[in-house]
């Protein structure tokens, strides 16, 4: 195959599997943004969620919770399935296999989540007091005795699908297509940033700045557990920790303590 028409398989590829992943998603988060910035009601207090319950009754809601997982793992199927390696590391183009140290890699995951998620706390309350982010409900699930660890499952999909496709499978096709390493970092971040609008544009700033950390980080040491390590910690954190945060500081908020 010609050079010419590689190059416009990859493009063409990149476009199917966003507008099966974040590039929709990307979509619908500005469609939303803009119909929230038409309502009466101050974006500061207009609220989202981002984990829902899928039915009135516990049983379905947890089948419907956990094909909900499952189906959303999907992406991440076609990805490795496009960047699969008939030679170990099949998973090279992924930043995964090959010579892993996976208690280091893990470590220095944990380090990322820490990085990005305490001054994410302090980045969220000022964007949310200054008016440009919505009131972000991580999960409005019933307390039944799977709901955290469906909500660990939820962060897991999360923390997959968004690294793997926005950075692993967007930096490789990006690079094959001859694209700089500055720009496919700041396309990266732009995407993850993009596809959060629907928290408001501290959502969007604040996801774009972890997308740069995460974006540099992948082209520095390559490897993608880390990124998948830290995300997940980030989202179990926000996804779990959100009750007991809320019951401790309702003012931070919105909700009143009487």
């Amino acid at each position: 195959m010609n050079p010419a028409a590689t190059r416009s398989r990859l493009r063409w590829e990149i476009a199917i599997v966003l507008a099966l992943s974040f590039g929709a998603s990307a979509v619908y988060a500005i469609v939303s943004l803009i119909e929230r910035l038409s309502r009466d009601t101050a974006l500061a207090q207009q609220t989202t969620t981002i984990n829902s319950s899928l039915s009135e009754r516990p049983v379905f809601d947890l089948i419907s919770q956990l094909l909900s997982f499952g189906f959303g793992l999907a992406p991440v199927a076609l990805v490795v399935f496009l960047l699969w390696r008939p030679r170990r590391p099949h998973l090279a183009h992924l930043g995964l296999g090959g010579q892993s140290r996976w208690g280091r890699e893990t470590l220095g995951g944990v380090g990322l989540a820490a990085l990005i998620g305490i001054p994410g706390i302090g980045f969220y309350l000022v964007s949310k007091a200054i008016g440009i982010n919505l009131t972000v409900v991580p999960t409005a699930l019933d307390a039944y005795w799977w709901t955290v660890p469906v909500l660990i499952l939820h962060a897991l999909r999360a923390a997959l699908t968004e690294e793997l496709i926005v950075v692993a499978y967007l930096f490789d096709r990006l690079r094959r297509l001859g694209v700089g390493t500055v720009a496919i970092i700041v396309s990266s971040a732009l995407l993850r940033g993009s596809y959060h609008l629907y928290q408001g544009f501290g959502g969007f700033l604040g996801n774009v700045i972890m997308g740069l950390v995460f974006g540099w980080a992948y082209h520095r040491f390559g490897r993608s557990l880390p990124l998948v390590v830290a995300h997940w910690i980030l989202d179990i954190v926000s996804f779990a920790g959100y009750p007991l945060a809320l019951a401790l500081w309702p003012a931070l908020f919105g909700v009143s303590g009487s």
